[in-house]
């Protein structure tokens, strides 16, 4: 089961490959360095203490403001609501994700309000300097959230996640 873009007007899939960051990232540390070592050179050091600075603090900015500005980066809403009731499902729950992925943190929060609820034990998984992981497990988007041999990739809504989980705990 994989979980797709939450709204009718969203044009892209609400997931990320790891292909896609970790070339970004490749890049970016690329770009950074390159960044740090030309202002230096030039011995331009107020921009390069702003480089150092405004750089990380805008990529993080993005992120945190991504549930507001999805639907500007063409992914529609990530909005979500809470399941009427859900049961508690003493199962393990893995959950796998990216740094640099806007909704590996929106998924994380709704594995986190369904845990207190339903009594499940979640094991995080940082694929970030682990890609022989994710090439093993044939992860190629994320967030991934895994539960006995069932799966769902992408912005999966809270209803998704736990009916996901309620599957595997009635197995």
């Amino acid at each position: 089961m994989k979980s797709r873009a939450q709204d009718s007007e969203a044009t892209r899939k609400q997931e990320c490959t790891v292909r896609s960051l970790y070339l970004s990232g490749v890049v970016g540390v690329i770009g950074y360095v390159g960044g740090l070592v030309f202002l230096a050179y030039r011995a331009n050091w107020i921009a390069l203490l702003l480089w150092l600075v405004l750089l990380p603090c805008l990529k993080w900015a993005k992120v945190q403001s991504f549930p507001k500005t999805s639907k500007w980066w063409g992914y529609g809403s990530v909005d979500d609501k809470l399941p009427s009731s859900v049961k508690k499902a003493s199962v393990p729950v893995t959950y796998y994700f990216l740094l640099g992925c806007p909704f590996c943190p929106i998924v994380e929060q709704r594995l986190k309000t369904l845990q207190e609820k339903m009594n499940f034990s979640l094991s995080k998984i940082d694929l970030t300097l682990k890609p022989q992981i994710a090439a093993i497990k044939g992860i190629r988007s994320v967030p991934v959230v895994e539960v006995g041999g069932d799966r769902v990739i992408g912005n999966a809504t809270t209803e998704q996640l736990a009916q996901l989980i309620g599957r595997a705990h009635a197995s």
